[in-house]
Formats: C-alpha cells, structure tokens, sequence
C-alpha cells in the first residue's frame, strides 16, 4: 500500500515510468481523509511514450496465434484470482467502498477476463464454398492497433476490465487512462500482466487528468477510445475522438428507476432498493436513485424505508459488517450536499437527511473522512433538479405514480436510459415492462440488473454515445474489424507428405 511520501506514476514499455510533466495531485484515504500518495499527471509527451510503446509492440503480438494470447490471459486469470483480495484492499484504500462491495467488483472484472480466454472461438469468421465457380469467400476479424480506455474512479478494476482483456485478447494493444482518485489498481494489474508474460508494450497505464485524456483523443496512433463517465465528458470523448478519426465507445451517465408495483413483495422491494440505492454510496452508475411507487403501495412501503435507511452500517469499509463506506473526494461530498440542501428547497419531503452524519459517527480515525449517510426524499416530482439530475450519491428520491402506465411514461420521458427495474408478481407486467421501456438494462425483480460478461453492458439515450457497448460480443467487434476475402485457384498446389500430427504454430 502507499504511504503520503509514495510516488504513483505511469506503467509505460514494461516499466515504471515516473513522467515529465513534474505535475502531481494527491491520493487520499476517504475513510480518514489521510494523504496516501501523489499519483502524477501525464502531459502529452507522456502519452506519446505510452503510444509509442503500444504502436512497437503491435506487429508481434497482433501476429501471435489466438490460442497464444489466450494462454497469456488465462495465466493473467490464474493471478488475479490468487490476488483478489489484495486488489480489493486497494480499490477500499483509495475509494472507500466496503471490503465485500470492492471484492464483488474484482469477481465482477475476473468474469470479463474469463470470457476474453475464449476470444480463438469468438474471433472466427464465416466461410461460403462455391460462392461462383471456383470462388470462395470468408471473412475474418482482425485488431485495430493502439486503442485507449479511460476511465471513473468508481471501479477502478471492473470498468478496465471492461475494455482491456476483450481488447488485449483480441491482438490490439492497450493503453489505460484510469482515474487520479484511485490509481493503484491500474498499477496492480499491470504487474500481474507482466507476471503472466505478457510482452512489454502491449498493456500501459498513464496516470493523468483532462491533459491526458485530451492527447490520447488526438493522437493519429490511437485507433480506438472507450470511455466511462459522466454524460458531458462523454458526449465531448465522442465527439473529439470520432471528429479525430476515431471509433469511439462512450459510456455517460444515469438516473436508474425502480418501479415497485402494488403486488410486489414489499419486502425484496425494500432490500432492493437499500442496497441499489445506497450500496457503493450510490457511486455507480447502475446505483438506483429513483423509487416510482405505484398507487397506494407508497404508504405501505415508505415506512419500512425509511426504518431501514436510518439503521444503514455506515463505518470504514475494511471493517466487514459495514453496509456502506465514505463518499470518494470531499468535493464530490460537498456536490451531494449541495444537491440534498437543493431538494429541501425544491419541496421534496426530507425523511432522513445524510447530512448529519459524520466521521465521528464512522468510528475512531475517521474524524477527517469524507462521510455521509443514506438520504431518503418523499414526494419528488419530475421537474425537480435532484430528479432530473444525476447525484451520484446516497440520496434516493421516491415518486408517487398512480398507475403502471404513468410509471412507464415518466422513465422513458427521462433523458437517461441506462438501468431500470420492475418489482412484481405479475407476468403480464414484468413481459410489457420489458418491451415497452427505453432503457438499454432491465431487471425485473433485479435491482442492479449489469449483464454478465457475454452478454455487453450499455444503456440508451444521453447513457451512451457510439454504436456499440462493452465486453461481450460487442467489444470483441468494436475492437475489431471485418475483413472479407474472395479467393480462386487455377489449379491446386501441391505439397509434399507430412506424418506428423498437425499442431498450432
């Protein structure tokens, strides 16, 4: 772990790489509020060497056979699951979240680098025999080059793993921008492809800022960008990146609603939305911060809400009965708070207020953290700012609709379609629900409905900018591209006996 003097830098060509630009910002713990480290900021010649790093080791390791680099990837595989725990102390260390939510995310990411081992078979292509006489025609994927991924301090690990194994399998090569807030993961794994034999080159990480972000979306070597973020910065990766050539894969932001119908079990419904709303401190973007109750269900469910959110574990997330840990930065602390005060002053009815939390309640060396509790507003309208705009916080508002329909009009009125979810008993409900919604993620009876690896993550409207989403079967095609062949032979070639067992070269 680092300490307040440990110098986070960049992992360029193989190396530690402690950069030029002599620009740095600190690390700290959010549960203490402690400096951890200086993470250095990268500048443009910084990214130039990460690029250049990648554009050198492309031709060998675009040319190695899949089977190869799939043998790389599951070497990687066998370390991370050896090391699980020590990622998940460091996404704790620097983002606060509780031990058990941060190891979750690590499971979440190994699942991605799973489905990666597979790419020999997802990168095969179709064959036509005879398509005119004499000629057949075939196609096949081949990698882009260099592409880039940067993104949030949320998940440190699992949005990376996102982008780099399906990347990195697929023979391109990589380089990492991760968030400042919490770059030692990135370090981590990094170490880890290494260890797994990973040529040097291919995986790179690049600490930095706006300035970073900014170079990679320019360079002419960079043939690829993926991106996780708020809305703004996405629409602005989109449109900077596909303005440069690029293909680009944006991921922005969210306001995910949980529809609670008058059948449901109220009590799932209550689990459900506790710990969608205020696990991770609601710093995530599949975090349900919505409840659309529907008829009289409000008044039954309401109460029980309330109970339970006054009674959240909020203490430091190493601690392993802890239920939810500190906001991530003291300025992100500081927008929540600004956006409960703005609520009270919408007209929203306040029934447990977050703010009065603090690090004296969090337990001892937790004076200085950036801590809050759970907040719940009744009677959130859909003019209102903290419906509307994503918090990014623990702060759950609940909207009181009369009627199944009204509920569905209000979700996909919203200019977010990332998550949402249904509680209900009935079929009928649960199947027009699915269909009728304009969201790219639906759980019925699932809170947090993020799709397994094979089947890709991304949502709809202002919560995704390009055409295709991450991981799955879509990433291996964004990180691709079709080549088709149409061949014919005048007469065949001959060659001479072989009596050997034929093998993978």
């Amino acid at each position: 772990m680092s300490t307040p003097s440990s110098a986070i830098g960049h992992y360029i060509a193989g190396q530690a790489h402690a950069g030029t630009s002599g620009r740095q910002q600190p690390v700290f713990n959010p549960a203490t509020g402690a400096t951890s480290g200086q993470v250095a900021l990268a500048n443009a010649a910084d990214v130039d060497a990460a690029v250049a790093a990648a554009q050198a080791a492309f031709p060998a390791w675009s040319d190695t056979p899949p089977i190869r680099r799939a043998r790389v990837m599951f070497k990687f595989l066998e370390l991370l699951n050896h090391n699980k725990d020590k990622l998940a102390h460091i996404i704790t260390a620097e983002h606060g979240k509780v031990f058990t939510d941060a190891q979750g995310e690590v499971s979440r990411g190994i699942d991605i680098v799973e489905f990666a081992c597979g790419m020999p078979q997802l990168l095969k292509g179709d064959f036509t025999d005879q398509v005119s006489t004499g000629i057949d025609n075939w196609t096949l994927r081949q990698p882009l080059g260099v592409v880039a991924g940067i993104t949030p301090f949320n998940f440190p690990v699992m949005v990376p793993m996102w982008m780099f194994p399906v990347a990195i399998a697929a023979g391109n090569c990589f380089v990492l921008k991760p968030s400042p807030i919490d770059p030692s993961a990135s370090l981590f794994m990094a170490d880890l492809f290494k260890q797994a034999g990973l040529p040097d080159g291919v995986f790179n990480v690049v600490q930095g800022d706006k300035e970073a972000v900014d170079a990679l979306l320019v360079h002419p070597d960079v043939k690829a960008v993926s991106f996780v973020g708020s809305t703004p910065i996405a629409n602005y990766i989109y449109e900077t990146g596909a303005h440069h050539g690029k293909r680009v894969q944006a991921l922005g932001g969210a306001k995910n609603h949980m529809v609670v119908m008058p059948d449901a079990d109220l009590n799932q419904a209550v689990d459900a939305l506790i710990g969608a709303g205020y696990g991770s401190a609601g710093e995530r973007c599949m975090a349900i911060s919505v409840a659309v109750l529907v008829g009289d269900v409000a008044d039954k469910l309401i109460p029980m809400l309330e109970a339970r959110a006054r009674t959240l574990v909020i203490k430091h997330g190493e601690e392993l009965d802890a239920e939810m840990g500190p906001i991530v930065t003291a300025a992100a602390h500081q927008r929540i708070t600004g956006y409960i005060d703005l609520g009270v002053e919408e007209g929203a009815k306040l029934l447990v207020d977050g703010r009065t939390f603090t690090g004296a309640d969090a337990g001892e060396g937790c004076e200085q953290g950036f801590w809050m509790g759970g907040t719940l507003f009744d009677h959130v309208t859909p003019d209102m700012r903290i419906y509307k705009e994503e918090i990014f916080g623990p702060v759950l508002g609940c909207v009181r609709v009369k009627d199944f329909a009204e509920a569905v009009h209000l979700i996909n009125a919203h200019e977010f379609g990332n998550g949402v979810s249904c509680y209900t008993r009935d079929g009928h409900v649960a199947r027009e629900f699915s269909r009728r919604i304009q969201v790219g993620m639906v759980g019925i009876n699932v809170p947090i409905p993020v799709p397994m690896a094979w089947h890709g993550f991304g949502g709809w409207k202002k919560s995704l900018f390009g055409d295709m989403h991450a991981y799955g079967e879509e990433g291996v095609r964004f990180y691709t591209k079709q080549k088709s062949i149409m061949q014919r032979w005048p007469e065949s070639i001959g060659k001479g006996a072989e009596f050997v067992m034929p093998t993978a070269k």
